[in-house]
């Protein structure tokens, strides 16, 4: 099963009131909007991304607050978390319980303000942006959760990086090397057509990078 992803995204969260119950609304994703770097990488979620998740009706996805477990502010199955994709993103509406009434507080004083959602990789493309830079597509994704949190962890690379070692036929190791010297654009060859990314021998600075590694592995 592929690792559990985690990303968040910067547009507000808002506190919604309608017949006495009051909601919290974001956007978990945003789409065709490429992320910052996430070591080595910068990523963008396909508007396709979740149809597989929502044609099957979401199941087991859960809001969170910080994806804490002990945090759970609504379900899908339980019909307080309601999921919509439009053409801006993948749009939550959770309904949390009467015991979590200070993260509602928190949502409306604007101390919470960003919302994250965790899921696992489908299917994924890598390719470069037009300045360089290596950039993965997520085409199909398994929603897990959605969350509004106030420190958003940062973002773990390692998922990504093992796609990127498969897809270029490239060691894991040798690929985190050259992610930890913001080189990856070295697996990469530009070519005047539209065709698949193309591996390339790694540089005697990346191999020295990964045989001292090898050799120390508390590092």
């Amino acid at each position: 099963m592929a690792d559990l992803e985690r990303r968040y995204t910067a547009v507000p969260v808002e506190l919604r009131a309608a017949q006495e119950q009051r909601t919290i609304n974001g956007y978990a994703s945003v789409f065709n909007r490429e992320s910052s770097n996430l070591g080595g990488f910068v990523e963008v979620v396909d508007a396709r991304a979740f149809n597989k998740s929502r044609g099957d009706g979401w199941p087991d996805v859960i809001a969170r607050y910080n994806h804490d477990d002990n945090m759970l502010l609504g379900t899908v199955a339980g019909g307080t978390l309601r999921l919509q994709v439009d053409d801006t993103g993948l749009m939550y509406d959770v309904d949390p319980p009467q015991a979590r009434a200070d993260i509602l507080e928190l949502v409306s004083r604007g101390d919470v303000r960003k919302s994250s959602f965790a899921f696992r990789t489908v299917e994924d493309d890598w390719g470069m942006t037009d300045q360089g830079f290596p950039k993965r597509t997520l085409l199909a994704a398994q929603l897990v959760d959605v969350a509004p949190v106030n420190i958003p962890a940062y973002p773990d690379s390692t998922a990504g990086l093992r796609s990127l070692a498969a897809h270029v036929g490239v060691e894991f190791e040798e690929v985190r090397a050259l992610a930890q010297q913001d080189e990856l654009r070295k697996l990469f060859r530009r070519t005047d057509g539209p065709g698949p990314a193309k591996p390339k021998t790694l540089g005697a600075a990346a191999r020295m990078a990964l045989l001292a590694r090898r050799e120390s592995p508390h590092l």
